[in-house]
């Protein structure tokens, strides 16, 4: 059961991600696939090269954030009781560890930063939807599919968190308030393969998936985007683009995608000098 595999949380971050392209078509995960279809030259750059890049702060703020979402959750799954106190050492003590493994260019003043992190944390925890005695279904759990019957790769993921009556949580950290409409198309593909992954782990259909935004703004606030459980069509459309990403892989696909998203790409100059 997929409850089960939680009393072990998964790292949220890739640390050792294959380099290989044999390696890179056996698996695939949601941010590879969102990576590969956004820019193929992009993904090269990170996934084949495994280049190195700083953390961009808003990156760093949402591993941190994540973290501490993610202790409130395994405490309550636990039933364990963890107050404000305990939560704001521990979002102190990843701030300065997550910096360790990876240096952030701090662009703002870092003190600013965190502080507007933690108050969005603040935010969340008096405006969430879920009460405090609503035990998870999992949190953090790192689960696969085999897609061998459909000629396609393994598909893995970390599901941030599974409400009770198997309702699936995806956390965001945001600058803008997103349109509902937008956050569920954008998110797809993501919400897609965790659906896949949730009834390949327990033989069930999910019965429904919110987008749960922290919106970092000078009143921080909460959005959550209901969404309706995974339809066929929906899995059809996910599978054509496993397939794309599956069949660029196999030619050595790596154009560039040039665009407005170029002006925050962390490859910038690689790619320029492509």
């Amino acid at each position: 059961m997929i409850a089960q595999v939680a009393r072990v949380p998964a790292q949220k971050n890739e640390t050792k991600r294959p380099r290989s392209l044999n390696d890179l078509m056996a698996t695939v995960s949601a941010s590879r696939l969102s990576c590969f279809h956004q820019c193929r030259l992009k993904f090269y750059f990170r996934y084949v090269l495994d280049l190195k890049k700083p953390k961009t702060p808003a990156l760093h703020v949402g591993t941190v954030v994540h973290s501490i979402l993610q202790a409130w959750n395994l405490a309550r799954w636990r039933r364990q009781e963890i107050g404000t106190e305990k939560l704001k050492a521990l979002f102190d003590t990843n701030w300065q560890d997550q910096q360790k493994e990876s240096s952030v260019n701090w662009k703002e003043d870092e003190e600013s930063e965190k502080s507007s992190a933690w108050t969005m944390l603040e935010t969340y925890f008096n405006q969430t939807p879920i009460v405090q005695n609503e035990k998870p279904e999992a949190v953090e759990v790192s689960v696969e599919a085999d897609l061998k019957n459909h000629g396609l790769p393994v598909v893995v993921g970390i599901i941030d968190l599974v409400r009770a009556g198997g309702k699936i949580v995806d956390f965001k950290t945001t600058g803008q308030t997103p349109n509902p409409d937008r956050a569920a198309h954008q998110n797809q593909t993501q919400l897609c393969c965790y659906s896949l992954l949730y009834r390949e782990s327990t033989g069930k259909p999910e019965s429904g998936l919110e987008l749960h935004h922290l919106v970092k703004l000078k009143t921080p606030k909460v959005v959550v985007t209901q969404i309706d459980p995974t339809t066929d069509k929906q899995r059809t459309k996910l599978f054509k683009i496993i397939e794309s990403y599956v069949e660029g892989l196999a030619r050595q696909d790596f154009v560039p995608s040039p665009g407005l998203q170029c002006v925050s790409c962390e490859f910038f100059n690689e790619c320029k000098r492509w």
